[in-house]
């Protein structure tokens, strides 16, 4: 079998009991199934929920706590009581974890964006096996990822990987609830990822979740934009992970053979980067940019709103409407300066070292 990149996301539901500790039986059974992935030849990330509902029973809570502080406090406790299962579990596969913790700022600044993903790709190459949680310790609420499931699909856009894996309590999508309705029509293979899915999905199902199907349906339309296909399901015993990825898995394969992957500067942009302001363009620049694959250059450009620098990101405006996102090579100022300009029409004292204003390969269509 050629060898794939793969992410793996277990849920709380998948790790933890009805009190919400760490099922040792079902944190070892995944254990299991990542050590025949590896074992298998391929590359695994993990990344693994469970900290805040590992550790909030150790608080004294009844339930998952409410309120930042609680479940900021039962992360830092739960975090470490995770990390340690883990690193005991698969020391039996001669496996070494690294524990990764990311927040929304470590994806929105681009440098640190780029520290995340040549750190990551050291430890695979390196055999190292990820372990990947959003830092809820330091999170901030308009910070955070929402859960892992995006966090997941982020992050196997950012490693470029073959199949993101999102392991969960019920076995793929319906298109109803299947506790309730024991009609349920089960999806074994959806193309896509449409609006008509996101009506019938449903919030969080268990206690100590955050996320539910409408997460998992978000987080493989994001995943999928960013060339990765996605399966959703459940699985038992350590096959499991093989007959996903062989196409026998129970559940729900998102995402059509053959998707595009998009470098990394483009993934920045679309999803991680702050808009900075907004240049108008004309219909030649609109159709240059979103028809024929060509760089904006200052002859299209003919208004200019806010101020930015050179390498921000900044949207840009067309005829009908809003076209995308790019990082430009000019600041506000000096696009003003040259905007409607053709390059033989600078004069001497304007030739600079580019006269592109957004290049092509660091632009995002909307």
């Amino acid at each position: 079998m050629e060898k794939k990149r793969i992410v793996v996301k277990i849920g709380s539901s998948s790790l933890t009991n009805a009190k919400g500790q760490i099922d040792h039986e079902k944190l070892l059974d995944h254990v299991h199934a990542v050590a025949a992935l590896r074992e298998a030849g391929h590359e695994v990330l993990l990344v693994s929920s469970g900290a805040v509902a590992a550790g909030f029973a150790r608080l004294g809570y009844p339930s998952r706590p409410t309120t930042l502080k609680g479940k900021q406090a039962a992360a830092a406790v739960g975090q470490s009581l995770l990390v340690q299962s883990y690193i005991a579990q698969f020391s039996q596969f001669d496996l070494i974890p690294a524990q990764i913790l990311l927040t929304r700022n470590d994806f929105s600044k681009q440098e640190r964006y780029k520290n995340a993903y040549a750190t990551i790709t050291e430890l695979l190459e390196r055999g190292i096996l990820p372990i990947i949680n959003e830092n809820d310790t330091v999170s901030v609420e308009e910070l955070t990822f929402g859960d892992n499931d995006m966090l997941s699909a982020l992050v196997s856009g950012l490693v470029h990987a073959d199949q993101l894996i999102i392991l969960t309590d019920i076995n793929g999508l319906y298109d109803s609830n299947p506790r309730k309705n024991p009609l349920a029509h089960k999806y074994d293979f959806l193309p896509e990822v449409t609006d008509d899915l996101f009506q019938s999905a449903e919030g969080a199902g268990t206690k100590v979740g955050t996320g539910g199907m409408k997460s998992k349906l978000m987080a493989a339309k994001t995943a999928i934009s960013l060339g990765v296909q996605v399966f959703i399901g459940l699985g038992k015993g350590s096959q499991k992970l093989l007959d996903i990825i062989q196409g026998d898995g129970d559940g729900t394969y998102i995402g059509k053979e053959g998707l595009a992957s998009i470098n990394n500067s483009r993934q920045w942009i679309a999803f991680h980067s702050e808009v900075s302001g907004t240049i108008f363009v004309d219909q030649g620049a609109e159709d240059a940019l979103l028809y024929n694959g060509k760089s904006l250059l200052p002859a299209g450009v003919y208004d200019v709103k806010g101020s930015f620098e050179k390498c921000d990101v900044v949207e840009v405006i067309g005829p009908n409407g809003l076209l995308g996102k790019g990082e430009v090579l000019f600041s506000s100022t000096e696009l003003k300066k040259f905007m409607g300009k053709r390059s033989e029409e600078f004069s001497k004292d304007e030739v600079l070292s580019s006269n592109v204003v957004i290049h092509r390969n660091k632009w995002v269509k909307a």
